[in-house]
C-alpha cells in the first residue's frame, strides 16, 4: 500500500448518522448487555463458554470511553474550538442528556426494591443494595472518591466518569488543536502508557483496574485517547480501502487474542484501529434503522442493569419454587436478554426522548436568549 493512502492533503470524511460509527456504538451496547446478563444464566457463560465473557467488561468499557471522546471530539471540537458554543453550554448539554434518564433507572430501582420487600421478597443479595451507597450514585459523584456509589446501577460509575470527562473536554480541545495530527495522536498514546505505568508503579495494578470509586482515573486517559484519534482523523485522508481493511484486520485480532488472555495493551491498540477505521470507511448508504439503533444505544445502557435486577428477581422465586428444568431456565434468561432489548427501546421512545426534545428546546431558546444584545435605555437630549 503507497504511503499516498494516507495523507494531509485529501479532505478527511465528515461523519454521518447511520454509518459505521452508529453501528459500532448498538453492537458494543449490545455486548455489554450480553456482559451482565451471562452472569445471571443458569451456567454463568464466562465459567460454561469461554472467560472472554468476564473480560468483555473491560473491553466494552474501554471501547465505550475511547469511542465517546471521539464521537464528542468529531462532533462538538469544531464549535467549542471556535467559541459558537462556550463551555458552560457544552457541559450544561451532556449533563442534561445524562442525568434524567439515570436519575429515573435510579429511583426505579430504589421503588423496586422497597415494593419488593415490602410483599417478602427481599433481594438475593442486599449488600448490593445498601442505602448508604445510593446518595453518590444518585447524584453521579461516585467516580470522583466520594464514598459510596457500589451496588444498585452499579454501571452507572462510567457515566459518573464521563460528567468528569465533559467538564475537562474545551480544556484539553484548547492544548490539542495547537499540534499537529500525529503529534496529537502520540500525545493520546503517551498519555494513556504514562497514566498506565504511573498505576503500576504507585498502586501496583493497571489504570483500567482503577476501583469504580476512583473512575475518573480511569475514564480521562481513554476518552484523551479518543478525543485524539478524532483530531488525527479530521486532519488525515485515510484511504477508504486501507480503512476497511484495518477495521477488519483489528476486529479479527482483537477476537484472537482475547480468545487466550485480556492483553490489554494490544486490545486498546485494536479497539483504537476500529474506532479510527469506522470514522475514515465512507457511508454511502446511511441506514436509518442503524442511525436509530444507535441512538437506543445510551437506553440499553443505563437501563439493562435494572432490567436484570427485576427480571431475575422474579425468574429466581420461580426456578426455586417450582423446581423448574434446565432447558426452562436457560429459555427465561433468552427471554430476559430480549426483554432488555425491547424495554431499551421503549424506554427510548416513550421517555426519553420526549424528556430531551424539551431539554433541547430550553437549551435552543437559552441560548437564543442569551446572544439576544441587551437594549440600552435611551437618553433623551430634549429638555
Amino acid at each position: 500500500m503507497p504511503w499516498t493512502a494516507i495523507s494531509t492533503r485529501n479532505e478527511t470524511l465528515p461523519i454521518v448518522r447511520g454509518g459505521w460509527l452508529d453501528a459500532l456504538r448498538f453492537i458494543v451496547a449490545s455486548l455489554i448487555i450480553l456482559h451482565h446478563f451471562q452472569m445471571s444464566a443458569p451456567v454463568p457463560l464466562a465459567e460454561g463458554v469461554h472467560p472472554v465473557f468476564e473480560r468483555g467488561g473491560f473491553l466494552l468499557t474501554n471501547f465505550f470511553l475511547i469511542d465517546s471522546g471521539y464521537v464528542l471530539m468529531r462532533v462538538y471540537g469544531a464549535s467549542v474550538s471556535r467559541g459558537s458554543m462556550s463551555a458552560g453550554d457544552f457541559f450544561l448539554k451532556r449533563y442534561l442528556r445524562v442525568v434524567p434518564a439515570h436519575l429515573i433507572m435510579g429511583l426505579s430501582l430504589v421503588a423496586l426494591v422497597v415494593v419488593g420487600g415490602a410483599f417478602g421478597f427481599g433481594p438475593r443479595s442486599p449488600e448490593w443494595f445498601r442505602w448508604d451507597q445510593l446518595p453518590a450514585q444518585l447524584t453521579l459523584t461516585q467516580a470522583f472518591g466520594i464514598p459510596g456509589g457500589y451496588g444498585w446501577n452499579a454501571p452507572s460509575w462510567s457515566v459518573s466518569a464521563l460528567i468528569g470527562c465533559y467538564l475537562a473536554f474545551p480544556w484539553i480541545l484548547r492544548g490539542l488543536v495547537k499540534l499537529g495530527p500525529w503529534s496529537v495522536l502520540a500525545t493520546g498514546i503517551a498519555v494513556y502508557l504514562l497514566a498506565n505505568q504511573l498505576t503500576w508503579t504507585l498502586l501496583g495494578y493497571p489504570v483500567y483496574q482503577m476501583p469504580m470509586g476512583f473512575g475518573f482515573f480511569r475514564a480521562l486517559p481513554l476518552f484523551f485517547l479518543g478525543m485524539c484519534l478524532a483530531w488525527f482523523a479530521q486532519k488525515v485522508w485515510i484511504a477508504p480501502k486501507l480503512a476497511g481493511w484495518a477495521g477488519i484486520g483489528a476486529a479479527l485480532a482483537l477476537a484472537f487474542v482475547q480468545y487466550f488472555d485480556k492483553h490489554a495493551l494490544i486490545s486498546l491498540a485494536c479497539i483504537s484501529t476500529i474506532i479510527l477505521a469506522a470514522g475514515a470507511t465512507p457511508t454511502p448508504r446511511p441506514s436509518k434503522f442503524i442511525e436509530k439503533a444507535a441512538q437506543v444505544s445510551f437506553s440499553m445502557f443505563i437501563t439493562n442493569e435494572v432490567v436484570r435486577i427485576a427480571w431475575f428477581g422474579v425468574t429466581n422465586v420461580l426456578v426455586a419454587k417450582l423446581a423448574l428444568p434446565s432447558p426452562v431456565q436457560w429459555a427465561l434468561w433468552v427471554a430476559g436478554v430480549a426483554a432488555a432489548f425491547v424495554f431499551a427501546f421503549l424506554f427510548h421512545m416513550i421517555i426519553d426522548t420526549p424528556i430531551q426534545n424539551r431539554i433541547r428546546g430550553w437549551l435552543k431558546s437559552r441560548r437564543r436568549h442569551t446572544a439576544e444584545p441587551k437594549l440600552q435605555p435611551v437618553v433623551s437630549i430634549e429638555g
